[in-house]
């Protein structure tokens, strides 16, 4: 998912986000109520806002869902331009694109 980072708060790109699908795949459902729920701001055809304070609990729940071998790589990875320095709790799932 390609992110920018603006005023300590994380974006993530809302092309990259997972759809919600109702009657869809139920762990990717979870997936995306598991990003809402973190989020300090979502709203439709918008990018989605996390606080510095939640990068932590991102990254672990990126993990978990990259480890269930339900998802791929690209969907629960964090992509910085090259030029943005990646903050030292989101390294561990995050690339530069």
């Amino acid at each position: 998912m390609r992110v920018r980072i603006e005023e300590n708060i994380l974006l993530i790109a809302h092309e990259d986000l997972p759809p919600y699908k109702k009657g869809g795949s139920v762990v990717r459902n979870s997936y995306f109520w598991a990003l809402k729920s973190i989020a300090c701001f979502t709203s439709r055809n918008k990018d989605w806002e996390y606080d510095r304070e939640v990068w932590v609990a991102l990254a672990r729940m990126l993990v978990s869902f990259t480890e269930s071998g339900y998802l791929g790589d690209r969907e629960t990875s964090l992509e910085f331009s090259a030029d943005t320095p990646i903050p030292s709790q989101l390294r561990s799932v995050s690339s530069y694109f």
